[in-house]
């Protein structure tokens, strides 16, 4: 489903603008099976690693349509970035997650239940297919993820930290803030007291009845969460003097050409990979796969430009001296970063540096500043 090339990610926009943009507010919410996509655009994978961006993305929907036939694509673009900057805000959320996951880990290790739900053999058949097609395709349609995330939690009575890392080790555009966030909010911890609570007929109607006999837990309450979290105040602003540095680049920001700091002259450009021996959630093969083949186009297309560019383990940046970096966001690359105590001057897209301001609230909220932020750069 997904070729790891930005050609391929251009054609895929392009395609899904020209011919299924018109009727994606009308048919976003159906999950038709992994064979009929064309009702969604099926770009977070690319976006998520910095293939395309979101600028990109919104600019040639506008190009098509208005920004009132184009709202509601536009604020599901625009989600990942909110969700981002409301983590950037309380990145404490991200550690506790990690330390929580550990402890679960060694008490779930051996859980028949939890072995039956990630292996797909469970008495609830649409979970099992969801689990078969998250392996397949390292892909789930938006809604269906929120029905298998409940289902998890409040059916099958698991940690929701253990389904987070579930679809981390999964999916092609898992990002420590969208993939985190949003299962807490099915939870009812993002939010507190308020949950998601997938119910038979829903799944029925959104699937085109591809479902049948679904018992589910649809009276189950929130979960509850002592921890509340508060602001951090946070610097988001660029160093002035970048020029002859060396400049990092991590896996959410692979195609340089389309940055902000394009036309600045760096001395060499090093693209970031890191391996599973780094990360405290460990990917399975095709997630690594995907990532570096990802990395491997973007090396191709920086030496097409004549760039001086290498690719390098996350390990070996500790010897890479007078370098900054375009920011990694909370995650893994940022762990590894301050657990190491590395001194990089991280350098912010102009779209974090106004959208963040206003993740301080809920979606709601920052909603009401979606135009005033796409006026910018368009």
């Amino acid at each position: 489903m997904f070729e790891a090339s930005r050609a391929k990610a251009l054609n895929q926009l392009d395609n899904f603008v020209e011919n299924n943009l018109g009727d994606y507010s009308k048919l976003r919410n159906f999950d038709f099976g992994p064979e009929k996509r064309s009702n969604i655009s099926c770009l977070s994978p690319y976006i998520t690693h910095g293939i395309i961006n979101e600028k990109e993305v919104i600019q040639k929907s506008l190009n098509k349509f208005s920004f009132s036939k184009n709202e509601k694509f536009i604020q599901e673009v625009l989600w990942r970035t909110y969700w981002k900057g409301w983590l950037e805000l309380r990145p404490n959320v991200w550690t506790d997650y990690l330390l929580e996951l550990n402890i679960i880990k060694n008490e779930f290790q051996n859980n028949e239940d939890y072995l039956s739900a990630i292996d797909g053999k469970t008495n609830i058949g649409c979970f099992n297919e969801w689990v078969k097609e998250l392996k397949e395709n390292n892909y789930l349609h938006n809604h269906t993820r929120m029905w298998f995330a409940s289902i998890w939690i409040f059916t099958l009575e698991l940690p929701w930290q253990l389904g987070a890392e579930f679809f981390m080790q999964h999916l092609y555009d898992g990002d420590a803030a969208s993939n985190t966030l949003g299962w807490r909010w099915v939870a009812g911890v993002q939010t507190q007291g308020k949950h998601y609570l997938a119910s038979e007929w829903n799944i029925k109607k959104f699937t085109n009845n591809r479902f049948q006999n679904i018992k589910l837990n649809e009276n189950a309450p929130p979960k509850v969460s002592e921890k509340s979290y508060q602001i951090i105040k946070q610097d988001f602003n660029n160093s002035q003097n970048i020029e002859d540095k060396n400049l990092l680049i991590f896996e959410n920001n692979l195609s340089f050409e389309i940055t902000d700091f394009r036309d600045n002259k760096f001395k060499k450009i090093y693209l970031v990979s890191n391996s599973n021996e780094n990360r405290t959630i460990k990917l399975s093969e095709k997630l690594v796969k995907f990532k570096s083949m990802l990395i491997k186009d973007q090396e191709q297309r920086l030496k097409d430009q004549s760039i001086d560019c290498q690719i390098v383990n996350i390990n070996e940046i500790t010897n890479i001296e007078n370098c900054c970096g375009l920011y990694p966001t909370v995650g893994e690359n940022l762990d590894f970063i301050n657990l190491k105590n590395l001194k990089i001057d991280f350098l912010y897209r102009n779209l974090d540096q106004l959208a963040w301001q206003y993740c301080n609230k809920g979606f709601f909220n920052f909603k009401n500043y979606i135009p005033k932020i796409v006026s910018t750069f368009n």
